[in-house]
């Protein structure tokens, strides 16, 4: 796999992600345990790299932080083992899955898809990926935090995920044919929470910390 060219954000294609893969986050929201991923997407235009400021929706009053380990997906085809899907993995960073509460609380009452909540433009703020070794990164052990103006709101480790991400890798074979440039979010921690205008978001994790200004 040609990962050089994989980690430039022009490369990225299909963006899924996972719904409810920390029992504490699934608690925290009142939702049942779900008995297999819960898979949504979001849209290139939803990624915003650091550097960029973050604009607060027009929509909707309550933006949500939600971080997360991003997983880039680096050659075509379909993972049914474990030692498949890891295969497949070209890179790893950490994200945001910006989340309208009000407005998916409102979807999901009148029983309504919840993209507008979810796949809002600049919804998916991510980091800078760094290439997988799977001799030096253990996947179900990875701690990644999230930081609101420098205090702490969510502390994460992958280790706590429903579903690891090689179970993710073959569900969505499942469904799909993965492609070089798509990624994965794979789910958050409990802790989220509101984010407001004028505060400053940041993420932590693999070694890195980026950061974003919300106006």
């Amino acid at each position: 796999m040609n990962t050089e060219n994989l980690l430039n954000e022009n490369k990225i294609g299909r963006i899924f992600c996972i719904g409810r893969n920390y029992a504490a986050h699934a608690r925290e929201l009142n939702d049942d345990i779900p008995e297999s991923p819960i898979i949504f997407t979001k849209f290139p235009s939803c990624l915003v790299k650091e550097g960029n400021d973050v604009h607060f929706p027009e929509f909707g009053n309550d933006l949500h932080h939600e971080v997360e380990l991003v997983v880039l997906i680096g050659k075509e085809g379909k993972a049914a083992t474990a030692a498949e899907a890891d295969t497949f993995i070209a890179g790893l960073a950490i994200g945001l899955d910006l989340t309208m509460r009000d407005v998916q609380f409102e979807l999901l009452k009148n029983s309504l898809p919840w993209e507008k909540s979810k796949a809002f433009d600049e919804s998916a703020p991510i980091g800078d990926f760094i290439s997988y070794d799977p001799t030096r990164i253990n996947l179900e052990n990875i701690e990644f935090s999230c930081r609101i103006d420098g205090e702490l709101k969510q502390q994460g480790n992958t280790a706590n995920m429903i579903f690891p991400v090689h179970t993710l890798i073959m569900e969505l074979s499942k469904v799909w044919k993965l492609m070089p440039g798509d990624i994965i979010y794979t789910g958050t921690p409990e802790g989220i929470g509101p984010i407001k205008r004028g505060q400053t978001i940041s993420i932590h994790g693999l070694g890195m910390e980026h950061s974003w200004k919300i106006v």
